[in-house]
This record gives C-alpha cells, sequence and structure tokens, in this order.
C-alpha cells in the first residue's frame, strides 16, 4: 500500500518512479533500506562540514600562534626553555626584593663576634633582630618614617656604633632620655634608684678602678640628653659601651634582639644545641 501510494506513474514521469513501480512485492524490504541510507547521509555530510568548519577555524588562528610554533620542535623547545628561564628568573628577582624589604625593615640577622655581653650573648651566637618594633626608618638618612615604641631599660638593642659607623653594636638599655645616670663601685644607679643587675650579667675583676682612672667602676652622674640612650653591655669589667664613648642616638638604633637562632662553639667545633631558640631578655 506504502509502495502504490508513492510510486504511482501517473504522478511522475521520471525514469526513476516508473522502475519503483515495476517493483514487486517481494522486492519491497529492499526498497525499505532506501530510506534507511537518509541518517547515514545526515550523519557523514555533518561531519564532512565539522572538517571544513575545523579547517577553516585552524587557518583563522594561524597568524595568533607564536612564530616558534611554525618553525618545527626546535622552535618550540627553545620558547619552552625561554619561558622556564624567564620564570626562575621572575622568582629570583621577587625573592631578592622581598628578602631586601625583609631585612630593611622587618627582621634581621646578626652575628655575635666578641663577648661583651656574656652570658647573655657568647661568641658566636647567631641572632634575630625586631627592626619593626621600634618604627620604620629611612635606611640611608635614619629619619623616621613611622614611629611606633621607643627603647626601654633592660631592652638588649642593636645600634650603629657612634665612632665607627660602619660597624654594629649590640648593647642593653639602662637609661633613657631623661635619666641620671650614676654608676658607684660598679652598681648602677638610675634617677637615684638602685637598677638591679640582669640574671646574665656578670663581673669578672674584683678590683675596683677609681673614676679618676677610667669610668668602667665609677662613672657620673650625668643626664641623657633627648632623643637618646645610655647603654652598658652585661660583661660589665669586658664592656666598651656609654661608660667610654658616650650616648646612643634614637635615630641609629636599629631594632630590638629577641632571639638566638643558631649558635656555633669554635672552641669545641661544635653547635650549642641547647641555645638554639632561645629568646633573650
Amino acid at each position: 500500500m506504502l509502495v502504490r501510494r508513492c510510486f504511482r506513474p501517473w504522478e511522475s514521469q521520471s525514469n526513476w518512479a516508473m522502475a519503483a513501480y515495476r517493483l514487486s512485492i517481494r522486492d519491497f524490504a529492499k526498497v525499505r533500506q532506501v530510506p534507511c541510507l537518509f541518517p547515514a547521509l545526515v550523519t557523514r555530510t555533518i561531519r564532512g562540514y565539522c572538517r571544513i568548519m575545523n579547517s577553516s577555524n585552524q587557518k583563522k588562528n594561524d597568524h595568533k600562534r607564536p612564530a616558534c610554533c611554525e618553525n618545527g620542535p626546535e622552535a618550540q623547545a627553545a620558547r619552552s626553555w625561554q619561558s622556564v628561564f624567564w620564570e626562575y628568573v621572575q622568582a629570583i628577582l621577587i625573592a631578592l626584593v622581598l628578602a631586601l624589604f625583609i631585612r630593611t625593615f622587618v627582621v634581621q640577622a646578626f652575628k655575635i663576634p666578641s663577648g661583651s655581653m656574656i652570658r647573655t650573648l657568647l661568641i658566636g651566637d647567631h641572632i634575630l633582630v625586631n627592626k619593626f618594633i621600634y618604627g620604620i626608618r629611612n635606611p640611608i638618612t635614619r629619619k623616621a618614617w613611622i614611629e611606633l615604641e621607643r627603647p626601654e631599660p633592660g631592652d638588649i638593642i642593636v645600634f650603629i656604633y657612634p665612632l665607627d659607623r660602619d660597624k654594629d653594636f649590640i648593647k642593653r638599655v639602662i637609661a633613657v632620655a631623661g635619666d641620671t645616670v650614676e654608676i658607684r663601685n660598679k652598681k648602677v644607679y638610675v634617677n637615684g634608684k638602685l637598677m638591679p643587675d640582669p640574671p646574665t650579667s656578670q663581673h669578672t675583676d674584683p678590683r675596683i678602678i677609681p673614676a679618676g682612672i677610667q669610668p668602667r667602676d665609677n662613672f657620673g652622674p650625668v643626664t641623657v640628653p633627648p632623643d637618646s640612650l645610655f647603654v652598658m653591655g652585661d660583661n660589665r669589667d669586658q664592656s666598651y659601651d656609654s661608660r667610654f664613648w658616650g650616648f646612643v642616638p634614637l635615630e641609629d638604633v636599629k631594632g630590638y634582639a629577641f632571639m638566638i637562632y643558631w649558635s656555633w662553639d669554635s672552641d669545641n667545633f661544635m653547635p650549642r644545641l641547647e641555645r638554639i631558640g632561645k629568646m633573650l631578655h
């Protein structure tokens, strides 16, 4: 019924229609396969169209590719090597800038080369100094950009040595601006009151030297000028400090020493493990 309705000779004069009309009923199965070819034809057509479009898009994007991509694997390898190299350069530069910023304004490491702070600090101790706690200063002119806290008596500070600005010293703050300092027979008095020695300080020489000979054991009284500090070493008899060369300008203070991160005993050629991580007071 379907075949007859589709292929009536009086509805079409084409040779194909006439041939289809002459097909017998036993040949109908072969005719049913013709419509089944349509999905396959459509699929092939779509695939061909997609291939054409992909090829067109590829040609359009060719001008966006780097020139090295058009020169084969060697050029691509060179481009890859250059990219990796530049990434390493960027990482190194960023690390250097961050390290310089941290060292200048946040925290800096120092090594103790002398014994003026024994027993608090030993020769070969490596310490960390907080440079932010007292504010941010111009590293060249030493003028304050941001002022925070000020050093207080008892603080262990690193500062520029007033007689040689290429050297850094570390001492303990004894008095601040406006305080009156006096030393009588190795006893330190601030504003007329006896200042107790730190637990880790020491006197190694039992002799008492008169003030007329040197100011080590008898000194003052003197008043600390504005924006200045009076400092001494904890190894009181073996320290070259404010008793001999005067006051420390506040602008020359680099920071507050707060921790020992490494210690090396050069006499025994071994680390002092018990001192690593020790906080300073």
